[in-house]
């Protein structure tokens, strides 16, 4: 024989509060409420174990506690990084999500948008540069899903975004180089390269105006194939847009049995786990990646909790991370 569903109305009776007490306060909005009327809800819901019917609620509310990510590549350790943060996030509040890995595909992943609508998910994290600002109205203002922006689009005027400080990291970067003593440098730059990337670049270049920009595909190969060009200009010290380029940089260096920063200085961008365990460590420049995720996720909770509110945009601190892989060649910066 079955035992009985517990209902929220049995919660609520005995919590000592109304129904919809209980159904805000479970649906994501115990912000809300006094502490204690929370501990209270909270406890009889586990006392009676109350669950919710989250098929129920979805015919009912119009809501499926589920939250749709895209990214353009998980296999990157930024991405990874960035996905645990939004998951933590939108799990301490009662939501799931769906994830999908759009290859830098963008009719794929613009078709997946489409069809996770379809699906009833209540709104998107998006951190894919392929997605047209065309198919994030149509999810916005067409689908009436709301959507969070991570570094990538102009869109995000008509949209929450998060985002990092990624003028100043170009800055820190090329102070850095400067600092050292480097005058011959380099900056690689992605082939399509995003709004927040090109912001990294500008910062870079007020210090470095006449620095060598070579382009490539954003990824480990990417940053290996420049190698060669990296060498036949003599270059000093290179500044790689991301840690992905950065490690494909070692690699070719290697492969040319050169050595980093014997024969060449490099610096990162993101500041991934990998960077601590390459030889030499790879000075970078460090983003809260995992902060950016949950911050990412507590903007779309909030933006469901009230849709019409203002937009949003949150701009996070970057800093420079100092490890082993930029030589010094100007060694008075060090004398007292």
């Amino acid at each position: 024989m079955c035992a009985k569903k517990v209902t929220i109305r049995e919660v609520a009776k005995r919590a000592g509060v109304s129904i919809a007490t209980v159904s805000q306060i479970l649906n994501g909005k115990a912000m809300n409420f006094n502490p204690l009327t929370v501990q209270k809800v909270q406890a009889a819901r586990d006392e009676l174990g109350y669950k919710a019917d989250h098929l129920a609620r979805q015919m009912v509310g119009k809501q499926s506690k589920t939250i749709g990510i895209l990214v353009p590549e998980i296999t990157n350790s930024f991405f990874s990084t960035l996905v645990k943060g939004i998951e933590e996030e939108l799990l301490f509040s009662g939501y799931i999500s769906m994830l999908w890995n759009g290859g830098f595909n963008g009719a794929k992943e613009e078709k997946a948008l489409l069809e996770l609508a379809k699906r009833g998910v209540d709104g998107f994290i998006i951190a894919s540069p392929s997605i047209s600002d065309e198919v994030l109205k149509e999810v916005l203002q067409i689908k009436k899903r709301p959507v969070i922006v991570l570094d990538q689009k102009t869109f995000s005027e008509r949209s929450d975004e998060v985002t990092t400080d990624d003028f100043n990291g170009g800055l820190l970067a090329a102070r850095y180089l400067k600092k050292m003593g480097h005058t011959k440098v380099a900056v690689i730059v992605p082939d399509l390269a995003t709004v927040n990337i090109m912001y990294r670049l500008q910062g870079f270049l007020v210090e470095f105006p006449q620095a060598l920009q070579i382009k490539t595909e954003l990824s480990k190969s990417g940053g290996q194939a420049v190698v060669a060009e990296l060498l036949e200009q003599n270059i000093e010290a290179v500044f790689a847009l991301s840690d992905e380029l950065a490690f494909g940089i070692y690699l070719g260096m290697r492969q040319k049995n050169k050595s980093i920063p014997n024969d060449l200085s490099v610096i990162g961008y993101d500041d991934v786990e990998m960077c601590r365990y390459v030889t030499p460590a790879l000075t970078t420049v460090a983003q809260p990646i995992y902060e950016l995720g949950k911050q990412a996720a507590d903007l779309m909770i909030k933006r469901l909790a009230t849709p019409t509110s203002p937009y949003v945009k949150r701009v996070l601190p970057v800093k420079l991370e100092i490890r082993g892989s930029v030589k010094v060649k100007n060694w008075s910066v060090f004398k007292s």
